[in-house]
C-alpha cells in the first residue's frame, strides 16, 4: 500500500512540475512578446510627436521679435592670465565714451583718480577733471555752487535724476556703464556687436516712433540710435578712427571700467604661482623629514616572562 501511495505521489510531483514548466515557458514567450510590442509602440509615438512638431514649426510665421542674433566670439588681446590692457586703447577709448557715450550714460563707479598711471599721467588727469563743473556745498550763505573737478570726484551724471533720463531717452533708462560688460553673457564680444551691428530692419517688421533696429538686442526694437560712425570723433594721437576702431577702444575703457584691478590680480596670481612652484620641493622634503622615522621605526612585541 505503502508503495502505491508513493509511484502515485512521485506522478502527481512531475505532472506538477511540467505544467510549471510550460507556465514558465508561455510567460517568458508572452513577456518577450510584450517587449517588442512596447517597443514598437515607443517608437510610432515618438515619430508621430516628431512629425507633429514638425508640422507646427513649418506652419507657424517667423517673427522677427522673437529671432535674436547670437554675437561672434572676437578675439580680446587683454585676455588671457598673462595679457594686460593696452593703454592707448584704454586712452582712446575714454576719449569716444567722453565725446559719445557719456552724454547719455553714467559710469558712477569710477573717479578721475582712477584714470591716473593707466591711460592718463597724475597732471593730465587734474586737468581733465577740471574740465567738469561738479556741484558741492552748501557754502557758508547755505547755498550749493558749481567749482572744477578734482581727482576724487566721480564721473558728471548726464542728467539730475531718473525721469528727466527717461523723458530724454523715449521712455528707456540709459543703463550705467560701470559695470555693463560683467553684466551680459558675451561680456566684451556682445558690446562690440551691439556697437557695430545696426542696420534696416527686416521685410515686414515695423518700428515704433524713436526706436532702432538692432538684431543682436533682444526683440530687436532698441531705444539707443546708432552713436557710433566713420570718424564721428577724432582721436589725439592720430589713429583712423572708423566705426569698428571706436567700438574696440570703447569695448576696451568698459572692460577695464568694469573690473580696474584685473591687472593687479594677475601680476598677484603670478608672483604667488612663482612661489608656491619653489616652495614645493622645500616642503615636500620637510615632510620626508619631519614623518621619515614613521616610516623606518619597526615594532617588535615581546612575550612576557
Amino acid at each position: 500500500m505503502s508503495a502505491l501511495l508513493a509511484k502515485a505521489s512521485r506522478q502527481g510531483f512531475l505532472q506538477a512540475k511540467t505544467s510549471i514548466s510550460s507556465q514558465g515557458a508561455c510567460i517568458s514567450t508572452g513577456r518577450r512578446f510584450s517587449r517588442k510590442k512596447i517597443a514598437l509602440a515607443v517608437a510610432g509615438g515618438v515619430l508621430g510627436v516628431g512629425s507633429v512638431g514638425v508640422g507646427m514649426a513649418l506652419l507657424r510665421p517667423a517673427n522677427a521679435q522673437e529671432l535674436i542674433l547670437h554675437p561672434p566670439h572676437y578675439r580680446w588681446d587683454f585676455k588671457g592670465y598673462f595679457a594686460a590692457y593696452d593703454k592707448a586703447s584704454v586712452r582712446r577709448g575714454y576719449q569716444v565714451y567722453k565725446q559719445v557715450c557719456a552724454a547719455c550714460h553714467t559710469m558712477e563707479a569710477l573717479c578721475y583718480r582712477h584714470l591716473v598711471d593707466v591711460c592718463y599721467s597724475e597732471r593730465e588727469a587734474k586737468r581733465e577733471a577740471e574740465e567738469a563743473m561738479v556741484w558741492d556745498g552748501p557754502n557758508d550763505a547755505g547755498q550749493m555752487f558749481q567749482r572744477p573737478g578734482k581727482l576724487s570726484d566721480p564721473f558728471p551724471k548726464p542728467y539730475d535724476n531718473v525721469e528727466a533720463a527717461k523723458a530724454a531717452n523715449n521712455g528707456a533708462y540709459p543703463p550705467d556703464l560701470g559695470h555693463v560688460v560683467l553684466a551680459r553673457e558675451e561680456a566684451e564680444s556682445y558690446i562690440f556687436a551691439l556697437l557695430t551691428g545696426y542696420c534696416d530692419p527686416p521685410a515686414g517688421y515695423e518700428l515704433a516712433d524713436g526706436m532702432a533696429y538692432n538684431p543682436y538686442f533682444a526683440g530687436g526694437a532698441i531705444s539707443m540710435a546708432q552713436a557710433l560712425y566713420n570718424e564721428i570723433i577724432e582721436y589725439e594721437d592720430g589713429t583712423p578712427a572708423t566705426q569698428s576702431q571706436l567700438a574696440k577702444d570703447v569695448v576696451t575703457f568698459l572692460s577695464w571700467a568694469s573690473d580696474p584691478d584685473l591687472e593687479q590680480r594677475k601680476k598677484f596670481g603670478i608672483k604667488a604661482g612663482v612661489v608656491l612652484f619653489l616652495m614645493t620641493p622645500v616642503a615636500f622634503y620637510y615632510k620626508r623629514f619631519k614623518f621619515h622615522t614613521l616610516y623606518t621605526q619597526q615594532i617588535f612585541w615581546k612575550k612576557g616572562k
